[in-house]
């Protein structure tokens, strides 16, 4: 068996078709592609060519994965859930999560510094809500009090701004409301109370 072309894909213009004996067999992505140092004329045994065609699989899964990744931070447990969903096997998820931490793609300790700068930033929450966030991603307990921190002014800066945010509207005029508002987003009574007193000022 021999290929007899290696063609550009029109619509996926980062993967290229490879044609064996004149028909389409298998597809690799340009960095694949290099890596195997497939060409036009090359020779390939049965086997050889059963070999490329998991390869492909492989590369179809790790080329999904990147852009998954790509769509916002993820945590390694997100990446890992994502690619047992895609029925891939233990040791290639494995292989697939070390290739994504060797470019810098997937670091729980950068994930978990970022996602808590945008809550912070975009949607002030109370530290606990956060570290339960944190958890259900699976970040380790280390990574998230040295991210999360135990500063008071940081849970009285985003009682603060959430305060400041639903004092826009109406129905957030009234205290009891609020108050009641703030406590189900997590945030302590007492932390509640006097924040309300210092906005009252």
């Amino acid at each position: 068996m021999k290929i007899t072309s290696v063609k550009q894909q029109l619509n996926r213009t980062d993967r290229y078709s490879i044609f064996v004996d004149g028909k389409y067999a298998f597809s690799l992505s340009e960095a694949a592609l290099l890596e195997h140092k497939l060409a036009t004329g090359q020779e390939l045994t049965k086997e050889q060519l059963g070999d490329y065609k998991r390869v492909s699989a492989d590369d179809k899964l790790y080329n999904r994965a990147l852009r998954y990744v790509a769509m916002r931070p993820r945590s390694r447990w997100e990446v890992q859930f994502y690619l047992e969903r895609k029925d891939a096997s233990p040791t290639l998820i494995e292989h697939i999560l070390n290739k994504l931490s060797n470019i810098h793609l997937l670091d729980d300790r950068t994930f978990a510094q970022t996602y808590v700068n945008d809550r912070r930033l975009l949607r002030p929450a109370p530290r606990r809500k956060i570290i339960l966030e944190l958890k259900k991603r699976r970040i380790a307990e280390e990574i998230i009090e040295e991210v999360v921190g135990n500063e008071a002014d940081d849970e009285s800066n985003a009682l603060q701004a959430v305060i400041a945010r639903k004092r826009r509207q109406t129905k957030y005029q009234d205290d009891t409301k609020l108050m009641q508002y703030l406590a189900r987003q997590g945030f302590n009574y007492g932390d509640i109370k006097a924040a309300l007193s210092q906005d009252a000022e």
